[in-house]
Order: C-alpha cells, then sequence, then structure tokens
C-alpha cells in the first residue's frame, strides 16, 4: 500500500514540477521577465491559454513516462501481444462506448457537483492538438500509472477486489474535478478489472482512449450539450430508456466476452505486458 501511495504521490508531485515551470518558460519566451513571470505564474494572477495547457499536459505526459519506465515502477513487454488475444481489444473497444450513457445516467442520480473544470476543458476538446493531449497521451500514461504501475503493486499485497478498488478510486481523485469523479470511478473499475485478468495495459488503453475520444466527438460535433444532460439530449422520458436499454445491449456482451476471453501472457505475473 505505501508503495502505491508513493507513486500517486509521485503522479502528482511530477504534474506540479512540469505545471509551472512549463508556464514560466512559455510567459519568458512571450517577453516577460523571469521574475515577473514567476510571481504572476506561482500566484496565479495570470490567464492560462489552451495552448499553455495542452503544453503543460503534453510535457507532463512525457516526463511521467520516462520516469515510470527509467525507474522500472511500471514497465512494457511485448508478451501479452503475442498471445494474439486481438478480440479482447475489440471487445474493450465496445465495452467503452456501451459504458458512455448508463454512466451518465448513474451520474444523474447523485446529486449535482461542480464541475471546476468546465472551461479549461472545453478550450483542450475545441483543439486538434487536445485530442493529442487528451486522447492519446492520458490513456496511455494514466493506465501506465494507475494499473501498470499502482495496480499491479497492489494485487501483491492485498486481493484482488480490493487492489481494483484502491487503484479506481485514486483514479478518479486524480481528476481533481468533482463532477468528472463518478465517471471516472466507474471506469477506473472496469479497467482495473481487465488489468487484473490480462496483466496489461493494452486493453485498458484501448478502452481508455474510446471513452476519451467518445467525449472529444461529442463536444467537437455538438459542443451545446457539454452541459446537457439525457433528457435534454433525447428529448423524452421513453427515448431516454430506450438510449440506456440499447447502450447496455452493448455494454453486457461486451462484458461476457472480455470474461470468456481474457487471459494473461505466459510470463510471470507482476511483470507488465
Amino acid at each position: 500500500m505505501r508503495q502505491a501511495i508513493y507513486y500517486l504521490f509521485l503522479f502528482i508531485a511530477i504534474q506540479f514540477a512540469t505545471y509551472y515551470p512549463t508556464l514560466i518558460l512559455w510567459n519568458c519566451i512571450g517577453g516577460m521577465d523571469l521574475a515577473t513571470a514567476a510571481s504572476l505564474t506561482m500566484t496565479q494572477k495570470i490567464l492560462v491559454s489552451t495552448p499553455q495547457v495542452i503544453t503543460t499536459q503534453i510535457i507532463f505526459s512525457i516526463v511521467m513516462t520516462i520516469v515510470f519506465l527509467w525507474r522500472k515502477y511500471s514497465t512494457l513487454s511485448p508478451a501479452w501481444i503475442r498471445t494474439r488475444q486481438w478480440s479482447v481489444i475489440l471487445w474493450c473497444i465496445v465495452l467503452g462506448l456501451g459504458t458512455i450513457i448508463p454512466s451518465q445516467a448513474l451520474q444523474e442520480l447523485l446529486p449535482p457537483l461542480p464541475d471546476i473544470l468546465k472551461q479549461t476543458m472545453m478550450g483542450v476538446m475545441s483543439t486538434a492538438w487536445g485530442y493529442i493531449a487528451i486522447c492519446i497521451m492520458a490513456p496511455f500514461v494514466e493506465e501506465l500509472v494507475f494499473r501498470g504501475a499502482i495496480e499491479r503493486t497492489l494485487l501483491t499485497k492485498t486481493k484482488p477486489i480490493w487492489a481494483i478498488t484502491i487503484s479506481a478510486l485514486m483514479f478518479a481523485l486524480v481528476h481533481a474535478n468533482p463532477a468528472q469523479m463518478p465517471h471516472a470511478f466507474i471506469i477506473g473499475l472496469i479497467l482495473g478489472w481487465i488489468y487484473w485478468r490480462t496483466g496489461s495495459i493494452l486493453p485498458g488503453i484501448a478502452l481508455h482512449w474510446v471513452n476519451n475520444t467518445a467525449a472529444y466527438a461529442v463536444y467537437r460535433i455538438a459542443p451545446e450539450w457539454a452541459d446537457a444532460s439525457l433528457i435534454d439530449i433525447f428529448g423524452t422520458n421513453q427515448k431516454v430508456i430506450m438510449a440506456i436499454g440499447f447502450s447496455l445491449m452493448i455494454m453486457i456482451p461486451a462484458l461476457l466476452q472480455l470474461n470468456l476471453n481474457m487471459k494473461k501472457s505466459n510470463e510471470k505475473f507482476g511483470n507488465q505486458k
């Protein structure tokens, strides 16, 4: 458990360690002197633009990947790919699509939660570079850390149900946005189960990519749906129920197929596949 907490702390620490220096350097390149740039950035008295947010996220992702692979907190191996479980990747993609509406429906049953990162996320999702940051790099880095390092460590110390739940809870909390946490926790449980069954972050990356890409695509196609409830989108309760039912007809078979088909590689469990 202590090691898992250390990985979580490191994840947060590297975010801060890359965020502020990147913004200070950006402002210095823009013509601001170092002392002023540092003062305004650290006191948050300067507006952070969308390109700056995206740049800090990309740099953070690169640094996280280097640190966790260099220190062998999480490792990469082609062993799982050699098993050629392509159907698992396919069903992870299907599952990712099937979870979106049911998860939103569950979240709407909860009391409204503040969306403190709404404007930031809307800005990021409005650009093509934002897709690279939140749909390509974020799924890889977050799976590397929360499943490949944190959950892997927990699985050696506690029962799978607790390892999956704790890693999912940590995953939800680091999103630092109450409005995103319920969905992140649900997805984290699914991703944790997949990692436990396969010993690989690759299927989880596929599901994570679909989840983030779906949110990105919906915003680009219909930005007015950013704050919309299911009833706003579909118009009537009957259509909402039909949408949930259709999603469950995708989600449940995908879960069943994954349960039947997921296998670890022949390598010793504990190595990242």
